[in-house]
């Protein structure tokens, strides 16, 4: 079949309009994306860790630790998939989402360890006073520094199963405690009930999460909610890993540190009432050593953050509302110990490769929230893979956009949440159109727009508006011309 790009409207002002709109060819799959569905499977993940053993308590038993033995693992997973994307759960080891696989690449957004090993014991830092990472994302609470339910098994359950629609849950009680966990967490229970549901749509290029935390007693509790995601976009599938291109894409002007991270901040511009400028720390190959840095005070309103993996300009973006949760914390190892490749089952290491970053309910760790008798807490988030995009400047649950102008051009890249649906991508100055037509989103590649902008014109913006073909609307947004 023949396949032959929208017509151009006619520009007026003769303005020249220079575009690049990809995924034309996609018109001759709009039959087989309309009968798409999800689906919900049961398999099973095998894991390597280092010899180890744990109390029953989940205490680290002193004397354990045999890094020279491996120990393969193997936990029961769930998949939800679609035309898009491939979502791997593992409920019972933290209740977590491991692994999506943005299916138009092959390429892995999230970041799990090889080979699992553990660290901190006895130093004090972790409720268990020990930790293992695995990688993915999932919910920690009531404590920070990834709480006390990472390593516990969260009960599964379906909610919902059609051909439009998967939506599980996995959910977990706090009534269980570690006697000798270190004096800055909470002691004793909480009785806070976390549920985690997890939905994938037929028709939607993300996966949309909630998170709900209920306060069953008569009494107000004090707690901590952060989400962890550990990220490397555009990973190889097998082996995904965040390499020097990583940069964190983040609405935020400065962050601050904790004290022994200060070294984190060197070179940057201070901003004083100790804030950095986030400029250096945005880059992963920026990274000195490990450390943690706090957005400061918080993302300036934005409702998104994630990673861009500049190398192929492949991402994962956090979409939510963030007065829910203000708190972003930014955490990696350093990138100096990853220069070189090493091989995790001969020189089994707890730093790996990754960008960690955090969304929690209050602004740092160990600063805690309160939850009301009887109250809840609702965290919605979704999670969008990005291609062909080098920023973000405006997202929420239907598209990301990276909107630039300058006096003479404006730039427009996008990924649309809704593949399947044809977008009319409006651009105006003032009264003159700038760009005015129907796009195919492009699911390999992303969409990209340039306009030119004749002199002349009246205002300091350009006026974008992407709308469905049918009207409905998918983002607006103002660039303002530099």
């Amino acid at each position: 079949m023949a396949i032959h790009p929208p017509s151009r409207k006619p520009v007026r002002f003769a303005i020249a309009v220079h575009s690049a709109i990809f995924a034309l060819h996609a018109v001759a799959g709009m039959a087989a994306l309309a009968s798409d569905s999800v689906s919900l499977s049961e398999s099973t993940i095998s894991w390597s860790t280092v010899k180890y053993a744990t109390a029953a308590d989940n205490g680290f038993v002193s004397g354990s630790l045999d890094k020279k033995t491996i120990v393969d693992r193997t936990f029961k997973t769930y998949v939800l998939e679609n035309r898009y994307l491939k979502a791997t759960l593992v409920p019972e080891f933290g209740g977590r989402i491991l692994s999506i696989i943005y299916k138009p690449t092959g390429h892995e957004q999230l970041y799990r360890t090889e080979i699992g090993v553990p660290y901190g014991m006895e130093a004090g830092v972790f409720y268990y006073d020990w930790l293992m990472v695995y990688g993915g994302i999932f919910p920690t609470f009531p404590d920070p520094e990834h709480g006390k339910t990472w390593l516990k098994p969260w009960n599964f359950r379906v909610e919902e199963e059609s051909a439009g629609e998967v939506t599980v849950s996995m959910s977990l009680k706090d009534d269980f405690a570690y006697s000798a966990a270190p004096s800055q967490f909470l002691k004793g229970a909480t009785g806070i009930e976390a549920t985690y549901y997890v939905t994938l749509k037929a028709d939607r290029a993300a996966l949309d999460t909630r998170v709900v935390l209920r306060n069953p007693r008569d009494k107000t509790v004090d707690y901590e909610y952060w989400t962890c995601t550990t990220l490397a976009p555009g990973s190889d599938a097998k082996t995904p890993k965040a390499t020097g291109g990583a940069e964190i894409i983040a609405p935020i002007e400065a962050y601050t540190t904790p004290a022994w991270s200060k070294n984190l901040s060197e070179g940057e511009e201070s901003l004083g009432a100790g804030r950095s400028r986030f400029v250096k720390l945005r880059y992963f190959k920026s990274w000195p050593t490990m450390g943690i840095a706090y957005a400061a005070p918080d993302m300036q309103g934005g409702n998104f953050w994630g990673v861009i993996n500049h190398d192929n300009e492949e991402g994962i973006i956090r979409i939510a509302d963030n007065k829910v949760t203000p708190g972003l914390k930014m955490w990696t190892w350093g990138f100096p110990s990853f220069t070189h490749e090493t091989d995790a089952r001969n020189e089994p290491s707890e730093a790996r490769p990754y960008i960690e970053l955090w969304a929690g309910v209050s602004d740092q760790f160990f600063h805690r929230a309160r939850l009301p008798a009887r109250g809840e807490v609702s965290v919605r988030e979704t999670y969008s893979p990005t291609v062909g995009m080098s920023n973000v400047t405006d997202a929420n649950e239907n598209i990301l956009i990276n909107l630039s102008a300058t006096a003479s051009e404006v730039k427009l890249q996008f990924f649309s949440i809704e593949p399947a649906t044809p977008l009319r991508v409006a651009l105006k100055h003032g009264h003159a159109t700038l760009f005015d037509e129907t796009v195919i989103p492009d699911m390999k590649s992303g969409n990209r727009v340039a306009a030119k902008i004749p002199a002349g014109g009246s205002g300091e913006h350009v006026r974008l508006t992407i709308v469905t073909t049918n009207g409905r609307e998918m983002i607006a947004a103002d660039a303002k011309m530099k």
